[in-house]
């Protein structure tokens, strides 16, 4: 089968930058090469227009037409040519598309074209309690509609999404996906120290504007806990910040904050070793679809005290694989950190279940053969 993927990011070099959505497409495209299908990767918003083939996968880098007040359209209709030429070729059979800002609204392919549910701008602005932009919202909305099909990668994500835009579409529920073997808990040694990890951006909407306030009630009950951020800061929508970091810092009580450390970004393969020395890893966030950076610590085998809110209870088990607290509640969420950083078996409890957990329902083998079977559904 030969599938494309037109996305906005993808995590290669010649790229730019990626965030989640760049990351579940590397992992379902290297699976799907591996299962013997051909896979295109159309990414616009590029610096110019090039083709290059890698490592079994085909780049196209599609860079987006300037005229003012119809960049977008005519840059829809561009990549419109380029799918229907493809197809047309025979090089490629099906279409996935992510739901953010709905760039498919006005691209009417000749092969069956999918959206799969990331979450989109209104779902996150609906999470977050802000005003969505009008026109994302209208761009959203015709992208969903016009689609041939939707997956959704949680069933949450799937069921507000149609709420939101009154919609009552069918979707098909298939999740993100990690390289299980490259996320390997094989000697996988803490730090001696006991270290708090949390990684991903920092944001508001993950929920990192609460994290003081909880490591400062575990910081009371143990001065010796320090507490990890990696991850790239982000500007603060809510009060116009240019740094989500400069807003944490006043929120940790004087001694507390002595015990941070900010690495900022880090690599991929750094990113590994610095779970792998976390004794608990956190993730206080309000608005997910079905984050990847969970499913790695799980597959890493660290215990994990993680939201509760929608999503979350599709990937960890509260009280087996985890725990899950509202991000609000911070003494609750700060009495699961410090019961599993005193009891090094149930955190191998945990940890051990949530590995078996990540290779059963969210390995990039076992997610690809799930998008497999759906595009040869759609396009019979």
């Amino acid at each position: 089968m030969n599938i494309a993927f037109l996305t906005p990011e993808y995590p290669h070099p010649k790229m730019g930058k990626s965030g989640g959505i760049g990351t579940s497409i590397f992992n379902l495209a290297r699976a799907l090469v591996a299962m013997g299908h051909t896979v295109y990767l159309l990414v616009y918003g590029q610096d110019s227009d090039a083709y290059f083939e890698e490592e079994g996968l085909c780049f196209c880098k599609i860079k987006n037409i300037k005229v003012k007040g119809l960049s977008l359209y005519l840059t829809q209709k561009k990549v419109e040519r380029l799918i229907n030429e493809l197809h047309k070729a025979k090089k490629v059979d099906i279409v996935e598309a992510p739901d953010w800002t709905g760039f498919t609204a006005f691209v009417n392919s000749t092969c069956p074209l999918v959206i799969r549910q990331n979450g989109s701008d209104t779902y996150f602005c609906y999470l977050e309690q802000r005003p969505v932009k009008f026109k994302n919202r209208f761009l959203e909305k015709r992208a969903l509609k016009k689609a041939d099909a939707l997956i959704s990668v949680s069933q949450f994500t799937g069921n507000l999404t149609n709420a939101l835009f009154n919609l009552d579409r069918d979707f098909k529920v298939i999740p993100n996906s990690i390289d299980v073997g490259l996320f390997n808990s094989n000697d996988n040694n803490e730090s001696n120290k006991l270290n708090i990890l949390y990684f991903g951006t920092l944001i508001r909407k993950k929920g990192l504007l609460e994290l003081p306030a909880i490591f400062n009630l575990v910081h009371e009950s143990n001065k010796q806990v320090i507490l990890t951020l990696v991850g790239a800061d982000s500007a603060d929508i809510k009060t116009g910040s240019p740094s989500t970091w400069q807003l944490m810092q006043p929120l940790f009580t004087e001694s507390a904050l002595k015990q941070v450390r900010y690495l900022g970004s880090v690599t991929y393969d750094d990113m590994q070793a610095h779970i792998k020395l976390a004794t608990v890893c956190v993730f206080p966030s309000f608005a997910e679809a079905l984050p990847v950076s969970w499913l790695e610590a799980m597959a890493m085998e660290k215990a994990i005290v993680a939201s509760n809110i929608g999503w979350a209870t599709e990937v960890i088990d509260d009280g087996m694989e985890g725990y899950l607290v509202h991000p609000t509640n911070h003494e609750q969420y700060a009495n699961g950190i410090l019961e599993l950083l005193s009891d090094a078996n149930k955190r191998q409890q945990f940890g051990r279940a949530a590995r078996e957990k990540v290779k059963t329902t969210f390995s990039m083998e076992v997610v690809a053969g799930q998008s497999v079977a759906f595009y040869k559904q759609l396009i019979k």
